[in-house]
Parts: C-alpha cells; structure tokens; sequence
C-alpha cells in the first residue's frame, strides 16, 4: 500500500499527498482482512484425498467406451418436420486415432449440430464401443480446441494493445482469479466446506491480487479495494437474506439436478450464495476504481475544494456510473439465461406466476442482490476515499492572515518602481489602448506594456502613408516635451 508507483496511477498520487492518520487507517484495516483471508484460505483448504475419491466415484462414461478423434468428410442435409430424407442427420469421417485410423465410418448427428455448421475437414470426437469383436462408432462431439485458443489469443491481443501493461497486468490476474477458482473454491465446495465463506474468503483473495497487480500499489488502490471488499460483504448479506427468504432450493437448473444426485451432502442453497458473490466481482471492481479515480482527481483539480464538495462531485459521477452498470449486470443474467425464459415462456402460466418459479426466482435473486452490492459500493468507496484524501489547503492570503496559532506578518513594503520625468507626456501614435511606460500612469495609444512584448508586430500601412504604423522606437521612450496643441 505504497504511496505510488509506476505504471498507472503514480504520477496523480504525487498530486495527491494523503496524511499520516488516514493512510494508516486505511493500511492497517486492510492488513487486517488480508490477515483474516489467509487464515480462511488455510482453514477451508480443501481435503484432496477426499476431492479425489469423491471425483472418481463417478463414471462419465460407461466401461469399455474409449474416444477417438475422427476428421469429417461430408455431412447429409439435416432433417425437417417436413421433409426428412433417406441420410439426413448423418455425417462420414476418417478416423484420425484408435486402431482403425484410415477407416471411414458413417455416423448419426442431432439436428442441431446438422445445422450448426458442421463440414468437411472439421475434427470431431467419436465414441467407441466394441462388442464380440465388433467396434462400433457414434458421434460424441466436436474438437473445438483451435478456434478456441484463436479467441483467446485474439483477446489477450487486443486487451493488451489497447491497455498496454495495465492490459497485460489485468490477463495475469484473470489467470490467477481462475487458479483461485479451480484449485481452492471447487475443491472446497466438494469436500464439504461451508459455501458461503469459501466463496467469500475466494471473492477477498482474488480482489487483493487483482486490483494490486492492474492498478499498481497506491492510496487510491487501496480505497477502491476496501470499497470493493464492503461491496462483497453487502452482496453476501442480500444474497443470504434472499435466497433463504425465498425458500429456493437450488434444485431449478438441470446442473443443481445434477449435483444433488451424485452428491446428497452438497447444500445447494448455499452454492446459490457462493454463486451470487463470485457473479458480482467484475462490476463491483469497475465501479470502485472508477470512484477512487474520480474523488483522486477532483481533490488533485481542486486543492481548496471542500471534503464535502468533492464527495458531490464524486457522487454526480458515480450515479452516472452505477445507471450504466446496473444494466450491464440485468443483461448479463438475461443473456445467460435466455434459454431458460424460452423454456418458461412455453407453459401455459400467468407472467406474475411464472415470476416466482425457482428458475425465474433464482435469477431474480442473483441479479437484484448484486446489484444492490454494486450500487452501495459506490457511495461507501465514495466515503472512503473523501475521507482519505487531504482536505482544503485554503487560499495563500488565508493561510497568511487567518491560519489559528500563527502571528500576522504584514507584507514587506517594495520599492517604488521608475517615475516618469517632469513634464513627461508620451507620444501618441497608434490605435490601440495600451499601459504607459511607467506605473501609475493611465493608458495611452500607442505604446506596449512594459516587460518582455515578444515578437514586435508588423508594421501596418502602405507606401501612401493612409495608416500610420504603430511606434517601434527605443525603450523608454525619449521625451518629447510638450505637445502643441
């Protein structure tokens, strides 16, 4: 929690000189939760012997199934309701691997993946069975492996073409919150670990090195990181809250389905929880940052800015923020579940009743509880980071005259610059309105204030003399005694 650094936010924090009290605050509370997380971490690290056994008890195919890869030559027209002719659905591929590599075989595919855009030359999975000496084939999958990795390739290119080494600081620290994730909280949740906590001390751990690593270690940082993490501990208390006053069972998608028949002892309502917090990460992160950047900046643009005052500032921003964001997390659930309102909107239910399904409900829950973590985020790393930053520095004259405990030192009186000579009446040529030679004396036209002019103007009027240029002559300017009138 360094007061600056290099890459992203080091060169606004030296605008930004936070005091003594409020940095140790904020370190020491920081350390604090760290300390509590690694203890968590510690505490919930997962059995593996257990993991293992429990992973291995169950077949994800039957004995004597093996896969072979496979590279398809052509593919039938899919069928219709319509018109369903002799062939459809089917597709013939080379095998690639196994002991009959070079062999063709013809084998049946759904209607979806008929129309999905299955061709010749596209790597697919097959699955074989032998019997009696006999192998048999049927379509299992497609090898997607390529045009994923081009994806994520393109990805990472782009993200750190655009955002440099802030860009390629956020990639690494995505693969770690993946590790956290695959190595810590699965494992976990499957030994038995309380959810709710696991999802929490994992939700802390991967917020700690993500914002460090992509931000860099500064005050500022520091102020969206405790916003973030009182941010999680509010969704985790909605979540908790409304899924329990829900009655939901986590029993409303096919995976719940699925993880209560292989596992009885998994508490699937819990799971709902776990999942709520970890959801709700990506957008409580922007918005703290955001915030943390805006109160950062308004105290660096206006030093004699009241605490207050930057607090509004920061807020009007913010409320612009969170408007955008809320959306972003309401569409994200929506397009995640589109399937499932397909599925719903096909009974014959009432629109209000088929609200309170436990799928319909599940994602209502979800949404609206890290929604309302992100929108109170907001104003807590508002808070926080008001009360972080420096407050007024006030005005030279105030500091001067009015600053308490501080003796009134009267200005030292200056030396009376140049007076003009008796007499003196300068030359009145030009059009323009400019400061005499000397101070205290009132404009006149035609000579240029005293100081440094730069470059001299250029003469103005032609040959005929119909404009009389402006004076140029030597500095001060020459008497010229008393004018005729």
């Amino acid at each position: 929690m360094a007061h600056s650094h290099g890459h992203s936010h080091g060169e606004h924090d030296a605008e930004v000189e936070v005091e003594a009290l409020p940095r140790l605050v904020l370190t020491v509370s920081l350390v604090l939760v760290a300390v509590v997380t690694v203890v968590g971490v510690a505490l919930w690290w997962p059995d593996r012997a257990a993991v293992d056994k429990l992973q291995g008890s169950q077949e994800f195919i039957a004995e004597g199934v093996v896969f072979e890869t496979a590279e398809v030559i052509s593919v039938a027209e899919p069928c219709s309701t319509e018109n369903t002719p002799k062939g459809c659905n089917t597709a013939t591929a080379t095998l690639t691997s196994g002991p009959d590599t070079g062999t063709e075989v013809g084998v049946e595919i759904s209607t979806p993946m008929a129309r999905s855009g299955l061709e010749a030359g596209d790597e697919v999975e097959l699955s074989r069975t032998e019997k009696e000496g006999e192998a048999t084939y049927a379509f299992f999958d497609v090898k997607r492996g390529p045009p994923l990795v081009l994806l994520v390739g393109l990805f990472v290119a782009c993200v750190v073409a655009v955002a440099r080494m802030r860009g390629l600081m956020a990639v690494l620290g995505l693969g770690f919150a993946g590790a956290v994730v695959w190595l810590f909280l699965l494992p976990a949740l499957l030994s038995g670990e309380p959810a709710a906590w696991t999802a929490l001390v994992s939700s802390v751990l991967i917020l700690y090195v993500v914002l460090y690593t992509t931000h860099g270690f500064s005050v500022r940082t520091s102020v969206a990181l405790a916003g973030t993490l009182a941010g999680v501990a509010v969704t985790a208390l909605i979540g908790t809250f409304a899924i329990g006053a829900s009655r939901l069972s986590g029993l409303g998608s096919e995976s719940g389905q699925t993880l209560s028949s292989l596992d009885a002892a998994l508490d699937l309502q819990s799971l709902l929880v776990a999942a709520v917090i970890i959801a709700g990460l990506g957008a409580l992160n922007d918005v703290t940052i955001t915030q943390a950047s805006a109160v950062w900046e308004l105290r660096a643009a206006g030093p004699d800015t009241s605490r207050w005052d930057v607090f509004r500032g920061a807020m009007r921003i913010g409320r612009d923020h969170v408007a955008s964001t809320i959306y972003t997390i309401v569409f994200a659930y929506v397009g995640s579940a589109l399937t499932l309102l397909l599925v719903i909107q096909l009974y014959d239910r009432t629109f209000l009743s088929l609200l309170t399904t436990e799928q319909m409900a599940g994602e209502i829950v979800a949404t609206m509880a890290a929604g309302i973590g992100v929108v109170l985020a907001m104003p807590i790393t508002t808070i926080i980071g008001a009360l972080t930053v420096p407050g007024p520095t006030g005005r030279p004259e105030e500091m001067e005259y009015d600053a308490p405990r501080r003796a009134m030192v009267p200005p030292r009186p200056q030396p009376p610059g140049p007076q003009p000579p008796p007499g003196y009446r300068p030359t009145r040529v030009g059009p323009r309105e400019q400061a005499g030679p000397y101070p205290n004396t009132p404009p006149v036209r035609g000579y240029p204030a005293p100081g440094p002019q730069g470059p001299r103007p250029a003469p103005r009027g032609d040959h005929h003399g119909r404009q009389r240029p402006m004076g140029q002559g030597p500095w001060p300017p020459p008497d010229q005694g008393p004018r005729s009138r």
